[in-house]
């Protein structure tokens, strides 16, 4: 894995690389449910690549709430996962772990981001 100078990128591909790992034997009667975590993962990357590079202020305030969210509907997925038994304990942990990460450097990077929109003229 290619490390990324932008430490939030790099904790998300770790997710996804968690998803990929932890998911594999998901219930096809749950289908739905791993392709919404997936997809919202790769989406959460996305988001970050836009926000980082946009060099519209308020844009990037809109990528990173719309992360944020995106974060914590991640782990509401997650934590149905665990409520349906189809994670275990320690991979819930491993995945809350993930998602607290992330969630605290998108906070910072939102907080410095509004830092910066009020000292701007």
């Amino acid at each position: 894995m290619i490390i990324e100078k932008f430490k939030i990128i790099d904790f998300e591909k770790e997710l996804i690389n968690t998803i990929d790992k932890y998911l594999v034997n998901f219930p096809n009667k749950e289908k739905e449910l791993k392709a919404k975590i997936v997809n919202s993962a790769y989406e959460l990357l996305l988001i970050s690549y836009e926000a980082n590079t946009t060099t519209n202020i308020k844009k990037r305030l809109d990528f990173q709430e719309k992360g944020i969210a995106l974060i914590k509907f991640l782990d509401y997925l997650i934590n149905i996962c665990y409520e349906k038994q189809i994670i275990n304990g320690k991979r819930y942990l491993k995945f809350g772990e993930s998602l607290d990460n992330i969630l605290k450097y998108f906070t910072g990077w939102l907080n410095s981001t509004k830092r910066e929109l009020g000292n701007k003229p």
